[in-house]
């Protein structure tokens, strides 16, 4: 159906992207990887009409076309999803998918029309949970992205860009886009599939290209590569074991919550020691983040106790040694339009401005060492945090939080939305830091990710404790506690 022949571009005479093939065939599932950075994004703006490329061709059905507007390769049937979606909260269903075509009659918008043309598409993906008239944001995020599809649907989309389209879903709701992606596949639809997250590529892809330093690597059929295989295609190295070794035996108690509770959380007993990770598992909604967020301050425990103090505010919970990593880096952790070195000592300033400015000069001596601990160049320092890649950006969060040597490290997320590489690095670090004695708390949707790292995982189900398991449980067991049918 598409055709990409020796596609290139350049910003501000930077190759981004050099010579890259790339074929898409109707009703086949084509997944492209690589590392932050590679040129995927590129590579599918230019697909969708954001970018015009500075060399090669692009045809559909063999026929060439030129997009000069994402208007012009909609018209062409081909519709992406962003990562971040682009929905009206405010608006309806129906209003949201005929947004900017409107169907009229007699002069006024007939939403009669728009509501059943809705719900028929509802219909043909078989998955109806709202209808043409709920507003967008009283849905999950699920939810919200089957109204991103019918979107794609409704626009007789015969190709769908789907960019990280699990980042920000829990896991079981993973499972609503698997069927998505296989009706859009029985449909004719192709499908170009982007994630970090190699078991989704490997159970939905038929086909899979690398990108690395914006060239094609390769293209294979899924069954032709193993993991590791691609891992090391997209890298140049191979990463070795997946998750760095459990540490030795924690130490002191760093911070206990007993009958700990606010308007989300109840009745949390917890126990958190220097040296170990804590997983924290649960469905979306069941209070995984509002427990990081109380334990720092953010949104305060206001019943029960915890030590050695309930703070009451985020300056309170920074002031007992307390960090966070948010699980939206963009909208929480960064000042986009800073400079690298600005975001490093946000943590920093905020803390040393009731201590004094030595907190600050020491904090500033040591950015370059912390640089280096996180493989993050010093030469970045004064570029503006927005234009470095999520994996990169994601390693100032943690530089930012490393300034101010924390006690207890609260990651919310941490490696959603960063590559296999940055994944890996992230990961030795967070454990490096235990190994020092940080207590570290992780909250992550990603089981395997959950599994690996974790000395012991605390399952949260309805804002309480559904259970804790030992270091290395079953997916199964986490997800039987996570629903509640281990009782």
């Amino acid at each position: 159906m598409l055709s990409m022949r020796g596609i290139g571009k350049s910003f501000l005479g930077v190759p981004v992207l050099t010579g890259v093939d790339l074929d898409v065939t109707a009703g086949e599932v084509h997944a492209v990887v690589g590392e932050n950075g590679a040129g995927k994004s590129t590579l599918m703006k230019i697909m969708c009409g954001v970018h015009r490329p500075d060399a090669g061709t692009i045809a559909i059905d063999g026929r060439p076309v030129s997009f000069g507007h994402p208007l012009d390769a909609q018209r062409s049937g081909i519709a992406i999803i962003h990562q971040e979606f682009n929905l009206l909260p405010e608006r309806t269903v129906a209003e949201n998918v005929f947004l900017g075509r409107e169907p009229v009659r007699r002069g006024l918008v007939d939403r009669a029309a728009m509501e059943q043309a809705t719900a028929r598409l509802l219909a043909e993906l078989g998955e109806e949970p709202f209808g043409p008239r709920d507003t967008v944001k009283r849905l999950p995020v699920a939810q919200q992205q089957i109204v991103e599809i019918v979107k794609a649907l409704a626009v007789n989309a015969r190709l769908v860009v789907m960019d990280e389209p699990t980042a920000a879903l829990a896991e079981h709701e993973v499972e609503v886009l698997y069927r998505l992606v296989g009706r859009l596949r029985e449909r004719g639809v192709a499908v170009v599939y982007i994630s970090h997250r190699l078991r989704e590529v490997f159970d939905l892809a038929g086909r899979v290209t690398v990108l690395k330093d914006g060239a094609r690597v390769t293209t294979f059929p899924i069954g032709a590569v193993t993991p590791g295989e691609l891992i090391r295609l997209m890298v140049g190295r191979d990463l070795g074991a997946t998750y760095p070794p459990r540490s030795a035996a924690a130490g002191e108690t760093r911070l206990r919550l007993r009958g700990a509770g606010n308007h989300r959380l109840r009745d949390i007993d917890l126990e958190l020691r220097a040296g170990e990770i804590v997983g924290v598992a649960g469905l979306q909604g069941s209070g995984r983040s509002e427990l990081a967020k109380a334990i720092f301050g953010a949104e305060p425990f206001t019943t029960g106790e915890m030590l050695p103090a309930r703070p009451r505010s985020v300056r309170e919970g920074m002031a007992l040694g307390i960090g966070l990593v948010t699980e939206d880096r963009k909208a929480e952790g960064l000042a986009l339009r800073q400079s690298v070195r600005d975001n490093a000592l946000l943590a920093a300033r905020a803390a040393g401005a009731r201590a004094g400015g030595g907190k600050i000069r020491r904090a500033r001596d040591g950015l370059a060492e912390l640089f280096g601990r996180v493989r993050l160049s010093p030469a970045r320092q004064e570029q503006e945090v927005r234009y470095l890649s999520g994996g990169n950006q994601q390693k100032v969060v943690l530089v930012k939080w490393l300034t101010m040597a924390p006690r207890v490290l609260l990651f919310d997320e941490p490696t959603r939305g960063v590559d296999v590489g940055a994944k890996a690095a992230i990961h030795a670090l967070m454990r490096e830091l235990a190994d020092d004695g940080t207590a570290i708390l992780m909250v992550s949707s990603e089981l395997p990710e959950l599994i690996g790292m974790s000395d012991r995982v605390v399952v949260l189900r309805d804002g309480r404790i559904a259970g804790t398991l030992p270091a290395g449980p079953t997916e199964e067991a986490v997800m039987r506690l996570a629903a509640g049918e281990a009782e």
